[in-house]
């Protein structure tokens, strides 16, 4: 697996790059969002699960830490919000374990907040604001 690096991308590229991420690293199923707030992550996030089937409307769990999606009506996807998270026990009472060790996918915004609740091995992508804030610089590494 190798480290995938997309520079100045726009909104319109999303799905290509989105693609391009799952083909990279078929067999990943936890994918870890790190960028500052208004960054994109959500709306990465979003590209993610249209490739991968979901039809219904994805929106940020920011208050209910979790939303789960139906992909092509056979695989759930778990979207995680870390953002409002004060301790780990309220991920713990969430049993993360249960999302992060299944074979569903798991899209991790703020997992910088849970960090030590990582699982060993994951798709570490980062989103930053390009220089005139219209486009995204996005990387994709593997963690293990």
């Amino acid at each position: 697996m190798k480290d995938l690096i997309f520079s100045n991308c726009t909104l319109e590229e999303l799905p290509v790059i989105a693609s391009k991420i799952l083909d990279e690293y078929p067999e990943e199923r936890v994918f870890a969002f790190y960028g500052d707030l208004g960054a994109g992550k959500t709306t990465f996030i979003k590209a993610l699960c249209h490739l991968l089937g979901v039809t219904e409307e994805v929106t940020s769990p920011s208050f209910s830490i979790i939303n789960e999606y139906e992909a092509g009506g056979i695989d759930l996807i778990y979207h995680f919000d870390f953002y409002r998270i004060k301790k780990l026990e309220e991920v713990l009472d969430l049993g993360y374990e249960e999302y992060f060790y299944s074979t569903d996918y798991c899209f991790l915004e703020w997992p910088d907040k849970i960090e030590e609740l990582l699982p060993e091995s994951y798709v570490y992508i980062s989103i930053t604001k390009s220089e005139n804030d219209k486009s995204r610089n996005i990387a994709a590494t593997f963690i293990s």
